[in-house]
């Protein structure tokens, strides 16, 4: 089950910037309708609405704040693709003073906003006909970085979240993508000691129009999260992609 973004109406979480970004210019240019560019301050999504014109759609969004999704969802309701991008990323190990403040900050974004925006727009994306649904997880959701540990639990948590997804909306037509990044050019990735792998956020958003096409689970999309997603490709087919039933 392909999903080719032409003439389809999108909302991309954390849009004003890096991969949202990236995200939203990629659907634009491949023929989507309108795309809801969704951030925590309007103003920062006017450089989208300058470029594109009517075809971006600022809209707020803020994943630690449920009734904006609320909200969102209440106008939105023509959306065909969701796109959870937003996330936050905190450098802190287990031994960290401030490891289970981060961790808790970063589990109610980037596990709890990723529930709150799928039990808002799953009836929608039903409604206009089943679409689909990109969650932006990394490779960290599969190897743990030591220094920000947290992050690389939380996005662990949000990968079996979105596995659970795939397999519930699965029933009402609806195409669930995680995409696994490694080090991007972005603001969250500076001073993270990457700096001489990091790669373009156009590798990912460019991955996310291929992965909706082919109808793929996984999108590993830069160097390193190929790499990666070799070596995991024969787990992945064979025991997460498939259904197990005890």
């Amino acid at each position: 089950m392909g999903f080719d973004v032409q003439g389809k109406v999108a909302l991309v979480t954390g849009a004003n910037r890096g991969i949202g970004k990236a995200i939203v210019d990629s659907l634009t240019e491949h023929g989507a309708n309108k795309v809801y560019a969704a951030v925590r301050t309007l103003e920062s999504a006017q450089a989208l609405v300058d470029a594109y014109g009517e075809k971006v759609v600022p809209i707020h969004i803020d994943l630690e704040k449920p009734d904006t999704i609320t909200a969102a969802a209440e106008v939105a309701g023509d959306v065909e693709l969701l796109v959870n991008n937003a996330g936050v990323l905190g450098t802190a190990s287990p031994l960290a003073e401030d490891a289970l403040k981060t961790f808790e900050y970063e589990m109610n974004i980037n596990v709890f906003g990723l529930i709150r925006m799928a039990q808002a727009f799953a009836p929608i994306l039903k409604a206009n006909g089943g679409g689909a649904l990109v969650q932006l997880n990394s490779v960290a959701s599969m190897k743990c970085f030591s220094d920000f540990a947290t992050y690389s639990a939380s996005k662990a948590a949000a990968y079996s979240i979105t596995q659970g997804l795939r397999d519930k909306l699965e029933e009402q037509g609806t195409l669930v993508i995680s995409v696994h990044p490694g080090p991007i050019a972005t603001d969250m990735t500076d001073g993270l000691g990457f700096d001489d792998i990091t790669e373009s956020p156009t590798l990912v958003s460019e991955g996310i129009i291929e992965g909706l096409k082919l109808g793929e689970f996984h999108v590993f999309p830069d160097t390193l999260a190929k790499q990666i997603g070799e070596q995991y490709e024969n787990f992945a087919k064979n025991i997460i992609e498939v259904n197990l039933k005890g």
